[in-house]
């Protein structure tokens, strides 16, 4: 049995996160500050700390706490929300990080696990990115996390072995159904379901990579078993490129009745498309069955009409 630090336990991916963790049979401490999680996220047994990891004055109370790792998962992580407050955005993902790396240095922690975004690449042409490319983030968001990226590479100097996933498009139950401004795949599927329509911002020829939250987990799992993952910032994303015509039709029909769709309006800091080149992961981690897109939805679709 281990001992494990998850911020953001009671948001999308980390209460999965911790859920996996115990599991297997570990100790786990969650930080949240409860902006967009739910407390009832929080898996039971987990030892929550209502918080904010921005803040210095969060570290005292587990400053007597030896932890294996660390597993930065909070943060402010939409892109168009970074645009409405960016001196909150930067503390939340950025000041954050480095208050944790100074906490994880003085209790002995070497080892982070940081969840980065692939909005840290920006505006890319019409193929797989790779993490070797050029890096030009078009929010404050993606600014935010690639800082935090560059502080760790810093601080791996002093001993800190840290491991950045650049996240894709990360969908599954679980997801925050009422944030409008995060997340496509729970954008659309909660205004077919609650509104009995569908309101895009941007073209239907927009594409993204998508990824079941299952398989995410997967790979911060392998992070603390796989020693070729420290140092290296990996894209974790499935390779295939989804347009946003082929998420609505599939959403669509998994409802009876027509639903109405608009396409009007776009995002600020937006992109038309972005999909990984997942050669890197796949070397690191070997090959690893990923759920398909049309599995994922459904499961999706069904965790919440149980739920309404």
């Amino acid at each position: 049995m281990k001992n494990y630090l998850v911020t953001g336990g009671a948001g999308f991916i980390g209460s999965c996160l911790i859920r996996k963790l115990l599991q297997e049979g570990h100790k786990v401490t969650t930080i949240d500050n409860l902006t967009t999680g739910f407390k009832s996220n929080v898996p039971r047994n987990t030892n929550f700390i209502k918080g904010n990891c921005g803040d210095p004055k969060i570290y005292k109370k587990i400053a007597n706490i030896k932890f294996d790792a660390i597993f930065h998962i909070a943060g402010q992580s939409s892109g168009e929300i970074s645009f409405d407050d960016p001196v909150y955005d930067i503390n939340a993902n950025t000041t954050s990080t480095i208050l944790l790396i100074k906490f994880a240095l003085n209790s002995g922690c070497k080892r982070f696990i940081f969840a980065s975004t692939m909005s840290v690449y920006g505006v890319k042409p019409d193929k797989p990115v790779k993490e070797s490319d050029q890096l030009s983030p078009k929010s404050f968001y993606g600014n935010s996390k690639l800082a935090s990226e560059n502080y760790l590479k810093i601080y791996e100097k002093y001993g800190i072995e840290y491991t950045c996933l650049r996240l894709f498009n990360v969908y599954g139950p679980g997801q925050n159904m009422k944030n409008l401004r995060q997340g496509m795949v729970s954008i659309y599927l909660s205004q077919m379901v609650n509104k009995g329509k569908i309101h895009v911002k941007g073209s239907a020829t927009r594409y993204r990579d998508f990824i079941y939250i299952d398989d995410v987990i997967h790979y911060f799992m392998e992070c603390l078993r796989n020693k070729k993952s420290v140092g290296k910032i990996i894209n974790i994303g499935t390779g295939k490129k989804i347009y946003v015509y082929q998420i609505i039709k599939r959403l669509v029909s998994l409802q009876e009745k027509k639903i109405p769709i608009k396409y009007s309006g776009s995002t600020q800091g937006d992109i038309n498309g972005i999909y990984a080149d997942v050669k890197l992961k796949e070397k690191i981690f070997g090959k690893h069955r990923l759920t398909k897109i049309n599995e994922g939805l459904v499961s999706m679709y069904k965790s919440l009409i149980e739920k309404n």
